[in-house]
């Protein structure tokens, strides 16, 4: 596998949430050995059939699920190629902070991790630390497959969890926060970035939207140390603007053409936000916002929450 022998120790079933044992080509529960999970080409797959749109037979099959692998990889070249409408202002400086945050030999769980997120290179770049890239879709750095509403790790195994562009594409993101907060260690941290105003991408794997409160109100039972708006309105202007010209037809061929011409003539917008990014405006018509924070006992209550409005009213 491609996880250390001691996070082997701490993996555990996603249904009965008991130990596993590694029997080479597959896991089996410790208790009820009529469970057992597949490792395919090094990858454990610990879905839990029963409370997941996945099943451990689309990996075994090794179906297309969130997106076509191939075709993530031929749009990375292109992108080199076509101006980007999208620019994450924040994300390299937050990554840059985090690590600070973190201590040598830290345990890092990345969530949607098969494909390196916006700035994270910054934390690859520290060999002391231990990352587990997860995903529900093989890719380049998928270490282990699973479903974020059951993780399958014992309580208090990560130093800090990663969870960067995902929870729009999960049913149930406060369930996913709260096996993210098990996890956890004391005082673990929080890195998570979100869309606000973003079209749906992914097609069928997209379920919500967050405003900046209702973003944070997602974390309450964390502390903060740090959020605010990561992608701004420039962009998300730029990102309406494509689908108000995407809308007017169906072809996927004249998708393509369309999709092209609003980039080359809307790249421009994601420059503003370099201006705008910490402006309150910023807070109410931002493309996505993001949220660094540590593991509490305690909860925010949502008193509290709304004296943390920085809109424009």
């Amino acid at each position: 596998m491609k996880i250390s022998e001691e996070l082997q120790r701490n993996l555990i079933c996603p249904v009965t949430k008991h130990d596993l044992v590694n029997k080479s080509d597959y896991l089996e529960n410790i208790k009820f050995s009529k469970i057992r999970y597949p490792i395919i080409d090094g990858v454990p797959v610990l879905i839990n059939d029963e409370n997941s749109l996945f099943s451990i037979n689309n990996f075994k099959l090794k179906k297309n699920t969130t997106f076509k692998l191939s075709q993530i990889t031929s749009e990375h070249t292109l992108r080199k190629l076509i101006p980007s409408i999208g620019k994450n202002i924040k994300a390299e400086r937050n990554y840059s902070e985090l690590v600070k945050q973190l201590s040598k030999n830290s345990r890092i769980l990345i969530i949607g991790g098969s494909i390196k997120g916006d700035g994270i290179d910054v934390l690859y770049e520290n060999n002391s630390f231990e990352i587990i890239e997860s995903d529900v879709s093989f890719g380049p750095h998928t270490k282990i497959i699973f479903d974020a509403h059951d993780i399958p790790f014992k309580a208090d195994t990560f130093d800090c969890v990663i969870v960067q562009a995902v929870l729009e594409h999960v049913l149930d993101p406060q369930r996913c926060v709260s096996e993210i907060h098990r996890v956890l260690k004391s005082s673990g941290i929080i890195y998570a970035e979100t869309p606000f105003i973003q079209q749906v991408h992914m097609g069928k794997y997209d379920f919500t939207r967050f405003t900046y409160l209702g973003h944070r109100r997602l974390f309450r039972k964390f502390e903060e140390i740090n959020s605010g708006p990561c992608c701004g309105p420039g962009m998300a202007l730029a990102w309406s603007y494509r689908h108000f010209l995407r809308s007017f037809t169906s072809n996927k061929i004249m998708i393509k053409v369309i999709s092209l011409f609003a980039n080359f003539t809307s790249f421009y917008l994601k420059y503003f936000d370099y201006y705008l990014i910490d402006k309150p405006g910023a807070y109410d018509a931002a493309s996505g916002y993001f949220f660094m924070g540590k593991k509490s006992t305690l909860t925010l209550s949502d008193e509290e929450l709304l004296n943390q409005y920085k809109g424009m009213g």
